[in-house]
Order: C-alpha cells, then sequence, then structure tokens
C-alpha cells in the first residue's frame, strides 16, 4: 500500500508512520464513546451545568465516576472547568468550541440509542435465551466426542 495508509476499518495495511494515529484515534473514541462521557457531553449542549447538576441528570453515575470523566473530557480539551472562590466552592462546567464540535455527532448518538431501546432490548433478550438453550448433540457429534 501507499504512505497514506489509514487506520481506518477495511485497511489491509498499517505502516509505521500511521501506528501513533491510530492510537491517538482509538484512544480519543475510547474516550468519548465510554459509559458516561456521551451523556455529559449531551447534556452540556449549550449550557453551562454545575456538578450535582450534572449528577442528578444522569441516573446510576457515581460522584467518583463523574469526576473521571469530567477530568477526562477537560483533558483533551471538550469541556471547560470553572471554579469560583465560594463557600463552598463553585464549580461550573461547559463544552469548549472543540466540544461543540462533537455536538452534532453525539446527539445522534444518544438520540439514536433512545430511538432503538426498544429494538435493542428485543434483540438481547432473543440472544439471551438461545445462550441459556440446551444444547443438543447430534449421535456423529457424540461419537466424535467419546472418541477424541
Amino acid at each position: 500500500m501507499e504512505d497514506s495508509t489509514s487506520c481506518a476499518l477495511g485497511s489491509e495495511e498499517v505502516t509505521e508512520q500511521w501506528v501513533p494515529v491510530c492510537r491517538m484515534t482509538r484512544d480519543v473514541l475510547d474516550r468519548i464513546g465510554d459509559k458516561w462521557s456521551l451523556l455529559v457531553i449531551n447534556l452540556l449542549d449549550g449550557r453551562t451545568r454545575r456538578f450535582m447538576d450534572i449528577r442528578r441528570a444522569i441516573p446510576g453515575i457515581s460522584q467518583r465516576m463523574l469526576t473521571v470523566t469530567l477530568r477526562h473530557l477537560e483533558r483533551d480539551g471538550i469541556i471547560k472547568r470553572t471554579a469560583y472562590p465560594t463557600v463552598p466552592v463553585t464549580v461550573e462546567y461547559c463544552l469548549t468550541p472543540l466540544g461543540m464540535t462533537l455536538i452534532h455527532s453525539v446527539n445522534g448518538l444518544v438520540r439514536w440509542s433512545a430511538e432503538h431501546e426498544p429494538e435493542i432490548v428485543a434483540a438481547r433478550s432473543t440472544y439471551d435465551a438461545r445462550l441459556e438453550e440446551p444444547i443438543l448433540l447430534q449421535p456423529h457429534d457424540r461419537a466424535a466426542r467419546l472418541s477424541g
């Protein structure tokens, strides 16, 4: 392949110069696509929110996981953290200009998830039920298993 080989799906080869690009792409996608980041980014669309507002708006997220998620998003330049010298300290979060470039994609993924939840739940139930069915061995399978 040429030097312009990418780490995109379907690429047959990844050249040495693309290995760091692939690692960075994977790292960023892991961050943005983790369990909580999409929801946080979606919540901050066009708004500034305080820590507890975000926590209340995302059922099931622990204080620790929200803190870790916010720190990672801040480190990647996706959100901005502003602390005010009050007692107790007031901390607000908003999207950065870089974070705002994600809104269309993130909102699309969140919307798709919500719209297709019934289908996904049904597919999971069908799959899980199949796993619970006993495996019936055919006579030739049994003979092969006994002789092997």
